[in-house]
């Protein structure tokens, strides 16, 4: 089979021994140190992957997609939400009340987000029901003035269901003896566990009480829309624009939360950089590599080019072996990274039961386990940057080769 002349020799190369030891020895360090560090960078990936997939599924889970308010109540809310659900994009639209406010037992005040819901109808935008781990939803009945709050909240509280806690707006009533700020005893009703952030900060009430709360004449302040795909928001948003009255604005959670997947975009933009350096040190040792190979095979340079090897072939050559170097360590890398990456959860747990000790408190962590999520669009970027920079360290050694006299290295042999 016909094969081109630099490829062959390319090859003939790697397969070599080489006279000296230490060669040998040094091509296995750079192949190994260049396979760390792919297999670092794609593992640190696809954890990184992993967290952004679990932020996302957890916290868009509790906010709204798309949000649409009024400045004032809003009386007539169902035939708007029956007109938003037409959207192909929406699972199901639901009214709310809320605002900030206070939870209070004896010696501990806590602020929380407080939102007033419909149960029957929040089931189609929110799944908070399916994280219940004490009571129902169910039980928000209107007049009967139940909460249902997060655990971590209720820890810090200090309350099961079946006690009350006082409930205090930000807002005054007042009356002949004085204002006084709003405040309802209410009776804990349920606790949810999502495993984020909102565990300590939302409690959840019938929406008829928070009417009488807020004092909204039966009204509700808006309407909150799920999507299918949250990435979707912003388009449904401009979508459903022209169906809104005057006085009513929509917003879509890239407003409220957007920050934060920036700031997650953004840091892992800068790992992958300092990984790539990783990566580029390592393959950058081929250039040393390269260079004693060229020095030892100084009389063979000199051979090809008396059999009229162009300088162009003779470069050729020791780009193909540099190359092939560079792959070699590339796929092993790959190799051990890809399992890794899919199973880093299973080996953080093996090592901690065989240490005896805990990488994430579950007291102190929202997420208890190493989440881990394997891209194929992160393997095609770490295989492209490792390649070109395997290529791109041959090119000095390759052309200090192609730079080899036939007769100024013959005088020497």
């Amino acid at each position: 089979m016909f094969r081109p002349f630099p490829l062959f020799i390319g090859l003939r190369y790697v397969r070599a021994r080489r006279r000296t030891r230490f060669i040998s020895v040094v091509s296995a360090v750079a192949l190994l140190g260049l396979a760390l560090g792919v297999t670092a960078l794609l593992v640190v990936l696809s954890v990184m992957n992993g967290f952004d997939r679990e932020l996302r599924t957890r916290i868009l889970s509790m906010v709204p997609h798309v949000l649409v308010h009024a400045a004032h109540p809003l009386q007539d809310w169902e035939p708007l939400a029956t007109a938003l659900e037409q959207d192909p994009a929406v699972l199901g639209a639901a009214p709310f009340i809320g605002g900030t406010a206070m939870l209070s037992t004896p010696g501990v005040v806590r602020g929380v987000e407080l939102t007033g819901i419909r149960p029957e109808r929040d089931a189609r935008v929110s799944p908070i029901g399916r994280y219940m781990v004490q009571g129902d939803l169910a039980q928000l009945r209107p007049g009967a003035f139940g909460v249902v709050i997060g655990n971590l909240l209720a820890r810090s509280l200090g309350v099961q269901p079946g006690d009350h806690v006082t409930l205090m707006l930000p807002e005054l009533s007042v009356t002949p003896a004085g204002a006084y700020p709003r405040m309802r005893r209410f009776r804990v009703v349920g606790i949810f566990a999502v495993g984020a952030q909102v565990d300590a900060t939302t409690a959840l009430i019938h929406l008829d009480d928070a009417a009488r709360l807020y004092r909204t004449g039966g009204g509700v302040q808006g309407v909150r829309l799920a999507l299918a795909d949250p990435d979707l928001a912003p388009v449904v948003r401009e979508r459903i624009a022209p169906l809104l009255a005057a006085g009513l604005v929509a917003e879509d959670w890239s407003v409220s939360q957007g920050s934060l997947f920036s700031a997650i975009r953004m840091e892992k933009r800068m790992v992958t950089l300092l990984l790539l350096v990783i990566v580029a040190v390592a393959a950058f040792n081929i250039v040393s590599i390269l260079t004693m190979v060229v020095a030892e095979k100084r009389g063979a340079i000199a051979v090809l080019r008396t059999m009229g090897a162009s300088p162009r072939q003779v470069m050729a050559i020791f780009t193909v072996q540099g190359s092939l170097i560079g792959l070699a360590g590339l796929g092993m890398g790959l190799a051990a990274g890809i399992p890794l990456a899919w199973h880093i959860g299973s080996v953080a747990g093996w090592i901690e039961q065989a240490l005896g000790l805990r990488l994430f408190n579950p007291n102190v962590y929202f997420i208890s386990y190493i989440p881990s999520q394997v891209r194929l669009a992160d393997i095609v970027l770490i295989a492209g940057c490792g390649l070109a920079l395997a290529v791109l360290a041959t090119l000095y050694p390759a052309l200090r080769a192609s730079r080899i006299g036939p007769a100024e290295a013959l005088r020497y042999e």
